[in-house]
């Protein structure tokens, strides 16, 4: 069995094609090479071979298991310059070979409905799982702002902050804000987005989380920036949301929603919004066809989360009665956000061991490591759509973003909707 496992592990990275210098050690002291030997240099060591067992037959979450437990360690490199290596090769081998179809990854495509059924109740639990971790955990490696989400890099000698501000900027002038708008929030997080178009836009704002950390920390920032007046945060699910909104904005939010919510998602956002109002949706994606959900990711770290297709998106938005009027794909904007996010962790990751434990560490080293590998080598991307129930309340062109990106957004929302 062993000799059918390792031979099925040398057969396969033998015919990647690997860019720089792959060195695997096997409990048995037996280390062996791959790659074209230029470049980035790793060396993993197994300890065990149950190890090996496992991610033979479930590389996903087999790989990021052995490296949380400790059964396989980082003798030279880290999980990010490995997964780069990985992504790296170059091969001729058929498609199935290069990505195989094991049995496990049909059940989970069948499954994948169940793991992303989201009623109130789990759509909460799912949420606490993640959200609600140590305030502290969150302070290692995000902004002061705390958006934890896609930044946006204008420029790539741009800082986290910096871009993290324009990625706001630009939601906002996608918004066509004016003065004392009705803004719902879905998603909101820790409140920056929603203070930002109060503080900036002269919005009036509900933001709604199921997180008590995100909460109450946003009631907090709210109360602490005099904008109580302007801004209201709520513990409440979208689908219990009433009243109209002259705009509807989302961050982040949509990869919990569940496949099988959509159309659940774009009708209340149609029924919550003025007959003029525009909404912006912003979330992770895929480039290719509908997929699954990693295992490591479902299983410790986004519970219920999904990342869809943009025709699953489409699906169920057309028949909403929202039209789609603007759709922009940012493309490595999220690896480069992750590549900051990595490096803060790292910088600091003695902190998050003493917050939790040594395994914790090395699960969220992994997450943060994978992440940026997936949106930088495969086909993870951001959407950003903006949706309307009158297309006719959207500008004729696209110049009215590009301008309120270049003029820095202009305060008190001076953009009006022109034919």
């Amino acid at each position: 069995m062993l000799a059918t496992i390792l031979g099925l592990l040398h057969r396969f990275l033998d015919r990647l094609g690997l860019r720089g210098t792959l060195l695997i050690t096997c409990p048995d002291n037996e280390t062996r090479r791959y790659g074209d030997g230029k470049g980035d240099v790793v060396h993993i060591q197994f300890h065990n071979w149950t190890a090996l067992w496992r991610i033979a037959v479930a590389p996903d979450p087999g790989l990021p298991e052995a490296f949380m437990d400790g059964d396989l360690t980082f003798v030279e490199g880290d999980p990010a310059t490995f997964l780069k290596i990985i992504y790296s090769g170059e091969t001729s081998a058929p498609a199935q070979d290069m990505h195989p179809v094991l049995p496990v990854d049909k059940l989970r495509y069948l499954m994948r409905r169940l793991h992303q059924f989201n009623p109130k109740w789990r759509s909460r639990s799912n949420v606490q799982h993640h959200y609600d971790l140590s305030r502290e955990l969150y302070d290692l490696f995000l902004d002061a702002d705390r958006q934890y989400s896609c930044a946006y890099f204008e420029r790539p000698d741009m800082t986290l902050e910096q871009a993290q501000i324009a990625k706001k900027r630009h939601i906002a002038g996608k918004l066509l804000l004016n003065d004392g708008m009705r803004v719902l929030d879905i998603g909101s997080g820790w409140g920056g987005l929603g203070l930002t178009l109060a503080r900036d836009y002269d919005a009036n704002v509900q933001g709604v989380t199921l997180s008590d950390e995100q909460l109450a920390l946003s009631q907090k920032r709210a109360k602490a920036d005099k904008l109580t007046n302007r801004v209201k945060f709520d513990l409440i699910d979208y689908r219990d949301v009433e009243g109209r909104f002259d705009r509807i904005v989302s961050v982040g939010m949509f990869e919990h929603v569940g496949v099988n919510h959509y159309a659940e998602y774009f009708n209340k956002a149609y029924s919550l919004l003025e007959d003029d109002g525009v909404m912006v949706l912003h979330t992770i994606g895929r480039t290719g066809p509908p997929d699954v959900t990693s295992a490591f990711i479902r299983k410790y770290i986004f519970p219920g989360g999904y990342i869809p297709a943009l025709s699953e998106i489409m699906q169920a938005a057309e028949p909403s009665g929202l039209h789609v009027t603007d759709v922009e794909i940012l493309t490595d904007h999220y690896a480069e956000t992750l590549k900051h996010w990595r490096e803060r962790f790292m910088a600091r990751r003695d902190e998050a061991v003493a917050l939790y434990d040594e395994r914790f560490a090395r699960m969220w080293e992994f997450y943060l490591a994978a992440s940026e590998a997936a949106f930088r080598y495969q086909d993870l991307v951001v959407f950003q759509l903006q949706l309307a129930r009158d297309k006719l309340a959207i500008p004729r062109t696209r110049e009215y973003i590009t301008d309120f990106d270049r003029q820095g957004g202009r305060r008190r929302g001076q953009i009006k909707a022109v034919g």
